[in-house]
């Protein structure tokens, strides 16, 4: 299972998603890998703390050596790090990816990272975090994976950038990826009392989008958890927000 989590609008909590999605699958002993395609590298930091600042392997090294056109290349799984948490690997990003996208782009490689994957074994899921763009990396992961997942803020313009997200998506599956799902779009930051969630909700359910009945709350302890590089099923397994990402991955997995 390849699950990409996407949203071209920025600070929808793609990477606390996809970390803590992936943190809890581990926990259920499903041997789990992240990989994170944004150059500003918040998945890998939140899984690896200050680790992150020693690797000397990246994707940006990765894509680097794509473009080399080495005569033995090495393989994706020689980039792969192990995190403190067990049965949870991830594919850190560098800031250097947002240097040679454009490369990769001119020359078309799109498919590399599909083609990568397709030779990647140990792995029960990989979780992809995504840049806040549909850029090279954004596409080449939508490419790549079986689902999507897209997270939305309760607000007026992350609503507007769902339709063109959706429409986005819909191209990929036409002309690139025609086995990709979409799985749903989890609501993030979450206020049940509030009048303009409630509403907005409302709204898309009746406009036919797949809202998933699995709603995250907003939490002062998620600045917490990404302080202390520690996804929220292990910082505090009993709060209420690790119980809401539980029940989230478990209708995933239905």
């Amino acid at each position: 299972m390849r699950r990409v989590v996407f949203n071209q609008k920025g600070g929808v909590g793609k990477s606390t998603i996809a970390c803590n999605l992936a943190a809890i699958a581990a926990t259920r002993g499903r041997r789990t890998l992240l990989i994170d395609l944004d150059p500003q590298g918040n998945a890998s930091r939140y899984l690896l703390g200050k680790a992150l600042d020693e690797q000397k392997k990246t994707l940006a090294h990765f894509f680097e050596d794509i473009l080399g056109y080495k005569l033995f290349p090495e393989t994706l799984a020689s980039y792969v790090v192990v995190t403190p948490f067990a049965d949870l690997a991830v594919l850190p990003s560098d800031p250097r990816l947002e240097e040679v996208q454009f490369k990769l782009e001119s020359r078309y490689k799109m498919y590399k990272l599909r083609e990568a994957l397709d030779k990647l074994q140990g792995y029960d899921e990989i979780f992809i975090d995504t840049p806040p763009a549909l850029n090279f990396f954004t596409r080449s992961a939508l490419i790549a994976a079986d689902t999507c997942l897209i997270p939305f803020d309760c607000d007026d313009f992350s609503r507007r950038a769902l339709y063109s997200l959706m429409d986005s998506v819909r191209e990929i599956q036409s002309d690139h990826n025609p086995a990709l799902r979409v799985e749903g779009i989890v609501v993030n930051q979450y206020q049940a009392r509030a009048n303009l969630p409630l509403r907005l909700v409302g709204e898309l359910r009746a406009e036919g989008l797949p809202i998933l009945d699995a709603f995250l709350s907003a939490s002062i302890k998620i600045r917490e958890s990404h302080h202390l590089a520690q996804p929220m099923i292990h910082l505090d397994p009993r709060h209420k927000l690790s119980n809401e990402f539980s029940a989230l991955y478990d209708l995933l997995s239905q």
